[in-house]
């Protein structure tokens, strides 16, 4: 059993391009601008970048390596195969991050296998499966969100297209008004392998996006981001698939799901995000990283899906923003005026608590207590027993097993 059932985490700083230089900093009152881009904070497991605890300094990954029942209880570690099944971030982007899918488990688990058996180390930044897991993932807004997030209805893009009325794109319309939804793989296919697309072609798309900006109509929104992703990305093919997809905006507490196969792209915003604990990024396009279109196409679900906006399930200082997976279940509490709240622990297991705003006081019965300050998080053990409660101010992001 743990020393202690309660440990604060020092979270892994991804420093990807796309990063704010001020939001995370602020959050965790540091100075800013950051010397760099900080993208993500991660407090979690995941041996490509596990979050380490204080003070003991060792990673989560070996404390529960170590003692997978008193960390994880019986049943997750059992069921998880002794892994933490969820990661949990703080993510921050400035800029558009790349078009990509997550895969299905099935998915998963055979291209881990591929790539193991081809010897493509794990670090390798051509690999893609990082491990053997899919990746259903929330993210909650701490900030207004931009997103692109899976297909938009054949009907709407139609329209789209109309108002922009580019020659290059009169074959999509055609596709799209024969084939419906049933058009999206061919579409992807033309767009990501850049068929019959020149640079003119960009230079018209870019005037007419301009156009259609400045008009204030229907689509002026998904028009301004279109200018945007030319601007940064000339001659990507992702921009052409972004046509395609829905465009999500979220407001400071709302919050969207992605499961396996989702094609998206976060564009712009801040918030927590968590995610089966999985690294698996299939990617199309719209970076400068490790780009594979032939299995993008293998991964993503060419459906037009629900809109993504999760509805969340209120009862007094605690919202449930539920998601269909056994990987995580997740909470926001919000402490301002409701003093000590306790947390229901009927389904026992770990935790990861992540404060926003203000320092929160975490305790575990009579038999630990850790003070987690604003933009840190605390890791509760199984260990801890069914007493948990958290004071203070701001709010706190609960995860647990779902």
């Amino acid at each position: 059993m743990p020393t202690s059932p309660l440990h604060l985490l020092d979270p892994v700083v991804r420093d990807y391009a796309w990063g704010s230089r001020t939001f995370l900093a602020e959050l965790r009152g540091r100075p800013t601008p950051s010397p760099g881009p900080e993208a993500e904070l991660w407090f979690g497991a995941h041996p490509s970048a596990p979050a380490t605890v204080l003070p003991a300094g060792t990673s989560l990954l070996d404390l529960i390596e170590r003692d997978p029942i008193g960390t994880l209880g019986d049943a997750v570690a059992d069921r998880f195969g002794g892994r933490l099944p969820f990661l949990v971030k703080l993510l921050a982007a400035d800029q558009p991050l790349s078009l990509q899918a997550h895969p299905s488990q099935e998915q998963a688990e055979e291209g881990f296998a591929r790539e193991e058996t081809a010897g493509i180390d794990r670090a390798a930044p051509t690999r893609l499966y990082r491990d053997a897991w899919s990746k259903p993932e929330l993210l909650h807004a701490l900030t207004p969100v931009s997103a692109l997030c899976g297909f938009r209805e054949p009907g709407a893009t139609i329209a789209l297209l109309d108002e922009l009325d580019v020659s290059a794109l009169a074959g999509t319309r055609a596709l799209l008004a024969d084939g419906g939804e049933d058009a999206f793989p061919d579409l992807l296919e033309l767009a990501l392998h850049d068929h019959g697309w020149a640079e003119d072609d960009d230079a018209a798309l870019a005037a007419a996006a301009d156009r259609v900006a400045g008009g204030g109509g229907d689509f002026a929104a998904e028009a301004r981001w279109l200018t945007r992703l030319l601007d940064r990305y000339p001659g990507d093919g992702g921009v052409r698939v972004a046509l395609l997809l829905r465009l999500v905006d979220l407001a400071p507490g709302e919050a969207l799901h992605l499961p396996g196969g989702n094609l998206h792209a976060y564009l712009e915003g801040a918030g927590v995000e968590v995610m089966a604990s999985s690294d698996n990024v299939i990617r199309g396009g719209l970076t400068v990283k490790h780009v594979d279109v032939d299995e993008l196409l293998r991964t993503v679900d060419a459906r037009v899906l629900p809109p993504p906006v999760v509805a969340p399930e209120r009862v007094g200082p605690i919202t449930v923003l539920p998601a269909p997976t056994a990987f995580f279940r997740f909470e926001r509490v919000d402490l301002d005026g409701a003093g000590e709240v306790a947390l229901d622990r009927a389904r026992g297991g770990p935790e990861v608590l992540v404060a926003v705003g203000s320092e929160v006081a975490v305790r575990a019965g009579d038999r630990a207590e850790v003070t987690v300050p604003p933009g840190g998080a605390a890791f509760v053990a199984a260990a801890a027993g069914a007493d948990l409660r958290i004071a203070g101010g701001g709010q706190v992001f609960r995860t647990t097993v779902g």
